[in-house]
């Protein structure tokens, strides 16, 4: 009886202490960015298993997840596209660099390996605005001698919503090219020749790319590298052809200064001879003054564990985290959120 009597004292204890825990537990939510999901939720995962706290992130797109915090939806949003500093501004935003990553040019040509083709700036954006519209054509087989160029159609595969990892893109070929800024533009959504095809989110323009032969798209270097697909190798301003990696990622970001209105430092086309072309951060915004206190304070916790504690996890996803000295920037701008 007496060993009856304990038993149920123990277990309504542990009762006790479980509703206690779940009481302190604050869960979050966000959502935005396709380009960051692998990793937000690979730091999600392991930040409940040390903290007991649940983090919730949805990758609906950039535009999606600029809706969201503006709507007040959602604890934090995700966007690939920094927010200008007058909109942070007269919202009472914060917006936070978490991991930095490359959009990568991924192709299905027939007979074709991962950086067996090369393209430039100038070439790449004649594909993307649909004025190449073969895979042997003179100006790709000039930069590829010797490199058997099938006569397959090319298909521009982009994204269907509204996307930061297009905002990187598009804006990367207006720089190299006056006709894609005229034809096409650039921003988080553009004007895509009428026979390409969209797809949602990076997951979507990934399968485009994978299931139609001939296709050229482009997609988070996470995404490209988890599909095993096959990249171009790019021309850099320094005149080198990189296929896209951690390392060149990191050497685009080496020189960048994060100590800029918004945390937002162009990362694209930078001089270094290793940088990859198409570099950029992913940003967090949350409100300066949020309704909910505990909700705030939650998401300062979960970027603080994620900034310190994954950068392994980031790495193993193929993304590049952020300079320990970037970091410590980030936690000072983070005490602005209360």
């Amino acid at each position: 009886m007496n060993t009856q009597r304990t038993l149920v004292k123990l277990s309504t204890l542990v009762a006790a202490m479980s509703l206690s825990l779940s009481a302190l537990a604050v869960d979050i939510t966000g959502a935005g960015a396709t380009f960051p999901y692998a990793v937000y939720t690979k730091w999600a995962e392991a930040y409940k298993g040390a903290t007991g706290n649940q983090v919730n992130y949805q990758g609906i797109g950039s535009s999606g997840g600029v809706k969201q915090i503006k709507a007040k939806t959602v604890n934090f949003g995700g966007s690939d596209a920094p927010l200008k500093t007058t909109l942070l501004d007269s919202m009472n935003l914060v917006q936070i660099p978490t991991v930095m990553g490359a959009v990568t040019i991924v192709v299905n040509v027939p007979g074709i390996k991962s950086g067996e083709i090369k393209l430039d700036g100038p070439t790449a954006a004649e594909i993307f605005r649909g004025a190449i519209t073969k895979w042997n054509h003179p100006a790709i087989a000039k930069l590829n001698p010797g490199l058997k160029l099938p006569a397959t159609a090319i298909t521009v595969s982009h994204r269907s919503d509204g996307s930061g990892t297009t905002y990187a893109f598009s804006n990367y070929m207006a720089k190299q090219s006056m006709a894609f800024k005229r034809d096409v533009g650039a921003g988080n959504t553009v004007n895509w020749p009428v026979n390409a095809v969209g797809g949602k989110g990076n997951p979507g323009v990934a399968a485009n790319v994978q299931k139609i032969s001939g296709t050229i798209g482009y997609v988070d270097i996470a995404d490209a590298m988890k599909n095993n697909m096959t990249f171009v190798a790019l021309k850099n301003k320094a005149g080198k052809y990189i296929v896209p990696n951690q390392s060149s990622v990191a050497d685009a970001a080496a020189g960048a200064d994060f100590n800029v209105p918004g945390m937002a430092p162009d990362l694209l086309d930078q001089s270094h001879k290793n940088a990859w072309p198409i570099t950029s951060a992913t940003f967090a915004l949350v409100y300066e003054k949020g309704e909910d206190a505990a909700k705030q304070k939650g998401v300062v916790e979960f970027f603080t564990w994620s900034l310190n504690n994954g950068q392994k996890m980031a790495e193993e996803l193929g993304f590049v985290p952020l300079p320990a000295n970037v970091v410590k920037m980030v936690e000072a701008e983070m005490k602005k959120i209360k």
